[in-house]
């Protein structure tokens, strides 16, 4: 049986279910003591006197890092210039139509080098299914369970991770009083090259045939698959000064500041790059291998006692 043909379960175009609300605020715009909060790609960006909307509703990032990454919104909020606001119709709940608009996957498929943007326009006309509002309901509670499950996993790895570097630190000590009297090192004394990623790398695309992938994020000294995507890598003094080889050790420089992560072989094989947010450290002395580094540097003992 159908997903259409399932009783109380309608097939429907997305504009139909909600009303997108646009908005032209901008940074500047905002106030730090409004009586109303304003949301901005990441969260609440500020506050103003007055609401755009006076329900709860679903804001998508139209374009730009993020674009068609979704979120609900409390009644009585804005959202800046660069979300569209979706106000779900009496006909959908608003949890449902978040996990809807999620499922769309409208940041996916985009190419060229110029910033991606989505319109209410186009994905609008998309069909989607409706269920009964018991069915949505009962859709919205499974979803909120499973990412109840996800938040504890996660406080449990975050434990796990401080686990790891508690231990570390007890086996070799710290570079202050080296209680263990073991061999001390400048870490300038170790390294060969060490350079910072390029912004040029902001822009992704994906293409068939060879590709180059671009480092985003580095996080519990390993590089994560969601982190790393397509790139365009022209060729560039630029682009040889940001490609990274086997071994490199990247540390976060803005978010999650001081983590780690060590390039494997089989990304550095298909070519790979760091952006803004990443520096480079290859080492040069074969007297320490990079893991090792790397968890030295995510030690409380290592680069975070200076953060």
């Amino acid at each position: 049986m159908s997903e259409q043909s399932r009783p109380g379960v309608k097939a429907v175009k997305l504009k139909e279910i909600c009303i997108k609300e646009s908005s032209s605020l901008r940074q500047r715009d905002l106030l730090a003591e409004g009586l109303f909060p304003v949301y901005g790609a990441a969260g609440i960006a500020g506050t103003l006197n007055e609401y755009q909307i006076d329900k709860q509703y679903v804001a998508v990032i139209k374009d730009g890092a993020g674009v068609g990454r979704v979120r609900l919104c409390d009644a009585k909020t804005s959202v800046l210039g660069t979300m569209q606001a979706l106000v779900p119709r009496d006909s959908v709940m608003p949890g449902y139509l978040l996990h809807l608009v999620r499922s769309m996957n409208l940041g996916s498929g985009f190419t060229g080098s110029t910033i991606p943007h989505i319109y209410f326009r186009d994905y609008g006309e998309r069909t989607v299914l409706l269920p009964s509002m018991d069915q949505q309901a009962l859709i919205v509670e499974r979803f909120r369970q499973v990412e109840g499950a996800i938040g504890i996993l996660n406080m449990q790895l975050a434990v796990l991770d401080d686990l790891v570097k508690s231990r570390f630190f007890e086996m070799f000590g710290d570079t202050v009083y080296n209680s263990k009297s073991l061999p001390v090192r400048k870490l300038g004394e170790l390294i060969g090259f060490m350079t910072s990623g390029s912004r040029g790398w902001a822009k992704y695309y994906t293409e068939d045939g060879d590709w180059f992938i671009t480092i985003k994020n580095v996080k519990n000294c390993s590089i994560s698959v969601k982190d790393i995507q397509c790139v365009d890598a022209p060729k560039s003094k630029e682009a040889d000064r940001t490609k990274v080889k086997e071994g490199d050790v990247l540390i976060s420089i803005t978010a999650d500041l001081g983590r780690t992560g060590v390039v494997t072989k089989e990304i550095a094989e298909h070519g790979a790059y760091i952006n803004q947010h990443l520096a480079c450290i290859r080492i040069k002395d074969p007297s320490i291998i990079p893991m090792y580094l790397s968890y030295f540097l995510e030690s409380p003992g290592g680069i975070n006692q200076f953060l």
